[in-house]
């Protein structure tokens, strides 16, 4: 069994990474791997912050660390593997729904073409005991390559898997309506398709916000100030528990 934490340096840790953490971590050898594709908002001196907190509340990985911004060509490749299969096409279709071809495309996945490409529309996944199938006539084309950075989450996450031999990957809930097309993916490209386990979210805490997961986005409260409020790494990790629904 082997799995893996993947967090993305676009922000400092916060508890629910903390929570995230503690399932792959205690769920057997786990790897660190830092999702740094979106150049526009990740930075360096937030990888450094990811490792300085996780030290704190005492994990350990194996050594180097993949960082996915320097392997680029890696997901270039799978991107080609599909493209030469017939199986991408461009999209100038901007997020108001206009065509603007004064912008570079997006390439989407036809699930149309993939179906046929792994001869059924019908796929699985093992969560925990149980076999769940993956109806694709219900996939939506999928972006593959974004305009902005020319690969995507779905491309660099399944290959990473893939070549580092993830067997268990261990995320949240929020993340499982993408299960779906990164088996497909899988798939096509002949990987083995690991085993899954969505976790559940910490929340934000305050009455308004019940219903929040907790993001960096919204300046939810960081490892690092919890830190330097005085709590322990035990403290963190209790309160990460005690918050998750």
């Amino acid at each position: 069994m082997l799995t893996r934490f993947a967090p993305s340096p676009t922000g400092y840790l916060h508890l629910g990474h903390a929570y995230a953490a503690v399932q792959a971590f205690s769920l057997g050898p786990c790897l660190l791997r830092i999702e740094d594709i979106d150049n526009t908002r990740s930075r360096p001196e937030l990888t450094d912050a990811i490792y300085e907190d996780l030290t704190w509340l005492g994990f350990d990985w194996p050594k180097p660390v993949r960082v996915q911004r320097e392997h680029i060509a890696d997901y270039q490749g799978v991107i080609d593997t599909l493209e030469a299969r017939g199986l991408l096409y461009e999209d100038y279709t901007t997020r108001s729904g206009r065509e603007d071809r004064s912008l570079p495309p997006v390439v989407k996945l036809s699930t149309a073409r993939a179906m046929a490409a792994v001869g059924t529309d019908r796929l699985s996944f093992q969560e925990g005991d149980a076999i769940i199938p993956i109806d694709l006539t219900t996939l939506e084309d999928k972006t593959l390559v974004r305009r902005d950075i020319g690969t995507s989450y779905h491309i660099a996450v399944t290959h990473d898997d893939w070549l580092q031999g993830v067997t268990d990957v261990t995320r949240g809930r929020d993340l499982y309506e993408k299960t779906a097309i990164h088996v497909l993916i899988q798939t096509l490209m002949g990987w083995p398709v690991p085993r899954y386990h969505h976790h559940g979210l910490v929340m934000e805490s305050s009455d308004k916000d019940a219903d929040k997961k907790m993001s960096k986005r919204w300046g939810s409260q960081t490892i690092r100030s919890l830190r330097e409020s005085g709590l322990t790494p035990t403290d963190v990790l209790a309160l990460a528990r005690n918050t998750q629904r």
